[in-house]
């Protein structure tokens, strides 16, 4: 008898024994999928990670319900993979599992409401329960989810409870198979007609069906007959579509179809899948490098041979995509394959654009905004003879499985979007892309103009390799950046809205000349937040301790956490005041304001409520990048590595903003958005301007942004947190703890934070409440534990894991969440 052990796509972190029926049991290899039932009635996919004879004392073993792959669809190098994500990141494997594989890839039963076959009719029925009767009866076994929109005004799950206690109703679990592969319909000559003297029989027959005749003739052109019959070999014949046979003849449906009624074709549906099919190898050369970017590459090449991982720290504008083309062309000369990294799919548009005339259809993308069949397709693609040689993705990318890895490019670096946050695993995937390059001996290469201060610190140690670009392509000089003192035109109401007049000046400076502005406001909507100009009453969330954005294009206003939204207020509801004004600005009042000021220019905004869609994306970076759009408002989306030749301004409205965020990182993440959103001006032919709006303007961040001083921040900063000891001279872990009720959160919080100091003492924090202290009805708790470097990480994950454990099995405590995010962003 064997036995298999596998991973389910659940918070679970062990594996679970099934028993392989009889007839499947040389059928099955770690790394394939089976389908398992998990509790009372539930199935769900697994991955195989064990074939063994060991049968498990105690319990009864279940059996395999289906076995869904002659192949692995996991190498053992991404399982290991999966382990150390889950062991350094302290979450379950089954978290991973969840995160990594595509939806179409992991099965899983359906609830199905259908009515008991033995009821016999006598039970006594409320209302509500003859009302869920009736509604079942008539449809074909839907499912709860189903119910519930179907009975609004009341929770349906407890009543269908009631009516299967009262045996009226019944479940029905049904595997469901979201994935279909595409096909379409081809035709082949049918085995009859395989035969030249009756093929020519045939054809002389058709004379008096002269449509057929041809059609039948250009079938046999297609799909190469010739050779086939010379071969006498009909598998030689080619595919042929045939809505592309119609289409070359000119002709109709009905002439195939005839030809299909009379025997001489058969159609069929042949899979021709979702992804790109060209034939495109190579379409154009790789561009020659300047004198610097031949330099750092060469450079590269010498740091690699001494440190696994790099940083090619470069000036915005600079060539490091022509650097990384470089690269990438001569790994695959060497038979190896490249994932390169981006933080947002927005980069994705213009990077896919110029690595495609480059690569062609070596290259995949890979990202959420794709369907999820698609990325099915992509991941088996990968698992193929003949898979891409470069993918090109944002951080789930990292899970994909690659058989000869031997570059991972990690863009921008430093950006925040490459932490996962919700919900597990919490990876980072800088990170967790060094420790996979590791796992297959390949090498690894950040790339940014403003690294991460743990990253340049790890250079600074000897950790990483440096390769520096300090010069703009062409020789273009960095973009001159202007501070302009808001708070004094503020004072004085000189301000035209979000505008200062000196703004204003380069702004439509720029637009005579039929040059492009950007302007950075990193808050969407309309305004932030409405108050009462009575009583100071501000609209607030019901569901979470923030206020209400305004939203003009909607008409409404929007949380920004749980998305609930509301009706626009006329009137306080705490004084009857009717004089309820508007405080800040987001995105959409800028682009407001600017039609105001300049009705000719053509505007666009780029923020999460314009880019909802894949094509949405695309849409707007096209018009811009064509020329027609004039100004581009945007959030931090505008930061990431864009490349605009005609921008000649940039606008950074409300740099305080970012500066305000009760955070030790906030001082270099200002500096990081407000640097890379600057070069994003004059980054072809001449200097650019960057007007720096600031009610701070002594500070020492903004004079190190003016002067695009990158060492003189890391150096302040690395003095701080060196005297607070935050990282890189620390590990963090954040533990947080959310619960409906907040009388029970504290006791929960209390209780972690005691036990907590008892085994790591001073170098606990907390536990606080954070800047937002309730999302989604859920109140929150954080406490902070600050690990020295030397501290042994696998006693720190024992010790956190055991607390967790000991406490959630407290009956008061068992409602709670208790989960931990290890090197927090």
């Amino acid at each position: 008898m064997k036995f298999v052990d596998v991973i389910l796509p659940l918070p679970l972190s062990a594996a679970y024994t099934y028993a392989l029926p009889e007839e499947q049991q040389a059928a099955v290899r770690p790394g394939c999928r089976v389908i398992v039932p998990f509790g009372a009635k539930k199935f769900y996919t697994a991955i195989v990670v064990d074939v063994h004879g060991r049968q498990p004392q105690g319990y009864a073993v279940k059996t395999v319900w289906e076995i869904l792959d002659s192949d692995p669809v996991l190498l053992p190098v991404q399982l290991d993979f999966w382990r150390w994500l889950a062991d350094y990141y302290l979450c379950a494997v089954g978290d991973v599992y969840k995160a990594a594989l595509p939806s179409g890839m992991k099965l899983e039963s359906e609830s199905k409401v259908v009515v008991n076959s033995e009821y016999a009719g006598n039970a006594v029925l409320s209302e509500r329960e003859q009302r869920v009767v009736t509604w079942v009866s008539r449809r074909s076994e839907p499912t709860v989810t189903q119910l519930q929109k179907e009975c609004e005004d009341f929770r349906v799950l407890r009543v269908v409870r009631s009516l299967m206690d009262k045996g009226v109703l019944a479940m029905k679990e049904e595997v469901k198979r979201s994935y279909k592969p595409r096909t379409e319909v081809h035709v082949r000559l049918s085995e009859t007609y395989f035969d030249e003297d009756k093929l020519h029989e045939l054809l002389e027959g058709l004379g008096r069906a002269p449509k057929q005749q041809s059609l039948l003739l250009k079938y046999l052109e297609l799909a190469g007959a010739g050779t086939a019959f010379r071969l006498r070999n009909p598998k030689m014949l080619a595919e042929v579509g045939r809505k592309a046979l119609v289409e070359a003849v000119g002709g109709s449906l009905a002439i195939c179809r005839a030809l299909e009624e009379k025997g001489v074709l058969e159609a069929y549906p042949y899979e021709i899948g979702r992804l790109a099919h060209t034939e495109v190898t190579e379409t154009i050369g790789v561009s020659p490098l300047s004198e610097a970017q031949a330099r750092a590459f060469r450079e590269l090449e010498e740091a690699f041979a001494r440190h696994p991982v790099c940083l090619l720290h470069g000036v915005t504008s600079s060539g490091k995509t022509e650097v990384y083309i470089h690269l990438i062309r001569q790994m695959i000369a060497e038979g190896k394959q490249v994932l390169y990294l981006v933080p947002e799919i927005v980069l994705t548009t213009q990077l896919t654009d110029r690595l495609y005339r480059v690569f062609g259809n070596r290259m995949g993308v890979y990202h959420s905004k794709f369907p999820d069949a698609e990325r099915v397709e992509i991941w088996q693609k990968q698992l193929s003879e003949q898979p891409y040689d470069i993918i090109v993705g944002v951080r789930s990318s990292v899970f994909l499985p690659f058989r000869h890895l031997g570059l991972v490019i990690v863009d921008e670096e430093h950006e925040q979007s490459y932490k996962q946050q919700e919900p597990a695993p919490r990876y980072h995937a800088r990170n967790a892309a060094i420790m996979l390059a590791r796992m297959y001996g390949a090498r690894t290469l950040l790339g940014t103009a403003t690294p991460a201060l743990e990253t340049y610190y790890n250079v600074r140690m000897g950790k990483y390799g440096l390769v520096e670009l300090t010069e703009r392509f062409g020789q273009v000089r960095l973009p001159e950046v202007e501070v302009v003192d808001i708070k004094e035109l503020q004072r004085k109401r000189r301000m035209a809205g979000p505008f200062s007049p000196r703004l204003l000046e380069e702004m439509r400076r720029a637009l005579e000349n039929k040059e492009q502005v950007i302007l950075f406001q990193n808050r969407r909507g309309y305004a932030p937040m409405i108050e009462c100009h009575t009583c100071g009453w501000v609209p607030k969330c019901k569901n979470c301790d923030v206020s209400l954005t305004y939203h003009k294009g909607l008409n409404q206003m929007t949380c920004h956490y749980c998305g609930y939204t509301c009706n626009v207020p006329t009137r306080c509801p705490a004084c009857e005041g009717t004089e309820l004004v508007q405080r800040g600005f987001g995105t959409e009042k800028v682009e407001d304001a600017v039609h105001q000021v300049f009705p000719e220019a053509a505007v666009a905004r780029m923020d999460l409520d314009t880019t909802r869609t894949r094509s949405a994306y695309e849409g707007i970076l096209e018009d811009f990048q064509s020329g027609k759009t004039d100004v581009l408002i945007g959030t931090q989306m505008v930061t990431k590595g864009l490349d605009f030749e005609r921008v000649s301004v940039v606008g950074i409205l409300n740099a305080d903003a970012m500066l305000n965020i009760p955070d030790f990182r906030s001082f270099e993440r200002a500096f990081q958005l407000m640097a890379q959103v600057a070069g994003r001006a004059g980054r072809r032919s001449r200097q650019g301007r960057v007007i720096l709006q600031t009610k701070s303007p002594d500070l020492p961040l903004i004079r190190q942004v003016t002067e695009h001083d990158y060492f003189g921040l890391y150096v302040g900063q690395m003095e701080e947190r060196q005297m607070f000891v935050y990282p890189p001279f620390c590990r963090l872990i954040y533990v947080y703890m959310k619960h409906k009720r907040a009388d029970v959160l504290d006791h929960l919080a209390a209780e972690m934070g005691s036990r907590l100091r008892q085994v790591f003492g001073s170098r606990i924090l907390g536990p606080d409440a954070p800047p937002v202290a309730r999302i989604q009805l859920l109140y929150i708790r954080k406490i902070v534990v600050k690990v020295e470097l030397g501290a042994s990480l696998a006693k720190v994950r024992e010790q956190l894991l055991y607390l967790r454990q000991n406490l959630m099995a407290h009956p008061d405590y068992r409602s709670a969440q208790i989960y931990y995010d290890v090197d927090p962003m």
